[in-house]
């Protein structure tokens, strides 16, 4: 005879396998309406989806793929009305769930999300993927198929015969510059948008040393003894090193006079030239040399000394030549990378010679410039490396004067504290609201700005701003896309690329960050077509044309690197 209790138990247990065999069964069909982080999420996290335009059940689950068990029961939230999407949402969070496993988010009457993975280091093969996009972007090298895989293609662009455009200050000859990585989604190679994605990337490198170890991305220097993070970033530095002219000022580009057609490298063969000189340039390398020669100084020492000597050499030019601003010459249309304000360029160079040389002179004219701490989106390449000084102060409190460093300190905390406060008002939890050119990469960068202050104050809600910022980037966001090519379920499949739109294979090169949503539309004209009047969250389609929300950048895969880097050494 059975106990009440055990019949109690029975029925509970009878109940919940009906509760269990009851759920839809699962198929290749996710419901777009719930949008999530597709790769997944830390334990400690916190985890929230946003479902778009229902106001059928109230409830969600929260269920594990394989075992098809139900871990969470929740309530959606009230219905919210977001203006920057145009969309009503309700909100399910599930942060409770810290299980390590693979699940999906059930909403009766929508269907299952996309699946997704709740672990430590749960971002490790997207962080490494962001990096393996450089390699896939490299110049005057074929891409074997031992390292490239199907995205194998020729040798092109040696780049060992340019001419001198006439803006170069050169009248006649030829010049060598091989290397370096494609700027983006043409074929052309710029000094700015080298150099400042690089500070980005060797500040991981300077704050998590060898987070990416040797023989890790299958990349040609792979087992060479030196971490392939270190390897891929020198063949991006070492390009730059060749454009730095005798007398210490560095040549703004590489370039064909205009952009070449959608065709794979080796097809693209107009006569390449050094196009002109200027104060940016030559300011960016200055600050990113300087701070390669500490980043290499333990494993290349002599290539480190290179480094600092062109740094000092490339300031004195900049010394003598202290607003030099360049313009596109009248027969050159590629990427300009102009700016006629040159404070932040002087603030991240005189701020990194300072810290590798410990030399007065540059603290006395870091000094004497101004300090703004306000993040604005849209700065990007043309203001946002004053805060790469900043982080350089932040991480150098033994050589930097206490004031200094205070004053940076704060700044950076009250920079912070608006973007996370930002953010807690904001449509799907990012910290921007104003969606310009490369939008993605404005919400990473101000990611990076969280990140710092974490690393001064470890407080919840900085790496919860720095998580949410990550998760926008990879599905939380109005267009439910992972915006990095190759890792989610949905992800951008005809970027603007030549490569990608090319050579044949149906998937793009993995591991390159679209740009994201661009309110100003400027590719209308060159083919893109949106929606009618798109909200800004919105102005963002995958179409190759779209060079004004779907293009790649160097400046939008780094500080992605750099956040991913992050919070694979912080997030629990």
């Amino acid at each position: 005879m059975h106990s009440l209790k055990s019949i109690a138990v029975l029925f509970i247990c009878v109940f919940i396998m009906n509760c269990e065999e009851s759920l839809p069964p699962i198929t290749d069909t996710f419901s777009e309406q719930i949008r999530l982080n597709q790769i997944g999420y830390y334990p400690q996290a916190v985890k929230k989806a946003v479902v778009v335009d229902f106001e059928g059940a109230n409830r969600f689950q929260v269920v594990d793929s394989v075992s098809m068990k139900v871990l969470m029961t929740g309530s959606l939230s009230q219905t919210k009305d977001w203006q920057l999407s145009r969309e009503k949402v309700r909100i399910a969070d599930f942060s409770e769930v810290t299980e390590e496993g693979t699940y999906l988010l059930l909403v009766a009457g929508l269907g299952y999300s996309y699946p997704f993975e709740i672990r430590k280091n749960v971002l490790h093969d997207v962080f490494q993927g962001s990096v393996k996009g450089l390699y896939y972007q490299r110049v005057s090298v074929p891409l074997e198929e031992k390292h490239a895989g199907k995205w194998h293609r020729e040798m092109a662009h040696p780049d060992d015969s340019l001419l001198f455009h006439p803006s170069s200050g050169k009248e006649e000859g030829y010049m060598a510059s091989p290397g370096g990585w494609y700027d983006a989604g043409d074929y052309n190679k710029y000094i700015v948008n080298a150099t400042f994605p690089l500070g980005q990337l060797y500040l991981l490198e300077e704050q998590y040393p060898n987070s990416i170890s040797d023989n890790t991305l299958n990349i040609p220097e792979s087992g060479n003894g030196r971490s392939d993070y270190l390897d891929e970033l020198k063949y991006g530095m070492d390009w730059t090193l060749t454009m730095q002219d005798e007398d210490g000022g560095l040549f703004h580009k590489l370039t064909a006079k205009n952009f070449e057609g959608m065709v794979m490298p080796n097809e693209a063969t107009s006569q390449r030239y050094i196009v002109g000189k200027g104060t940016t340039a030559t300011l960016d390398f200055a600050a990113c040399a300087a701070q390669a020669s500490r980043v290499y100084e333990k494993v290349a020492p002599l290539y480190a000394a290179r480094c600092l000597r062109a740094a000092k050499k490339a300031y004195a030019w900049a010394l003598e030549h202290p607003a030099v601003a360049f313009v596109n010459p009248a027969d050159v249309s590629t990427g300009q990378y102009g700016d006629t304000n040159f404070d932040d360029e002087w603030f991240w160079a005189d701020t990194e010679l300072f810290v590798s040389t410990q030399d007065a002179t540059y603290l006395d004219r870091l000094t004497k410039r101004p300090f703004d701490f306000d993040f604005r989106p849209g700065e990007s390449w043309t203001t946002y490396m004053r805060f790469l000084g900043m982080f350089t102060i932040l991480n150098h409190p033994d050589v930097v004067p206490k004031p200094l460093y205070n004053k940076v300190r704060q700044g950076i905390l009250n920079s912070a504290d608006a973007l996370v406060k930002k953010a807690e008002d904001l449509d799907y939890f990012q910290p921007i609201d104003d969606f310009q050119w490369g939008s993605n990469s404005d919400v990473l960068n101000a990611a990076m700005i969280m990140a710092q202050a974490y690393r001064l104050e470890p407080k919840e809600e900085y790496l919860n701003g720095v998580q949410q910022s990550m998760g926008y980037i990879l599905g939380t966001n109005a267009m439910g896309v992972s915006y990095l090519t190759g890792f989610g379920d949905k992800t951008p499949m005809f970027i603007h690329h030549r490569q990608s739109a090319a050579d044949g294979i149906e998937e793009p090169v993995p591991g390159l960050l679209s740009g994201g949503p661009n309110s100003r539309l400027q590719d209308v004209s060159g083919g893109a077509v949106y929606p009618q009047n798109p909200a800004p969250m919105q102005s963002w389609v995958d179409q190759e044309p779209s060079y004004a929300s779907n293009e790649i950048c160097l400046n939008w895969n780094a500080p992605m690197t750099y956040v991913l880097g992050f919070l694979e050494r912080e997030a629990k």
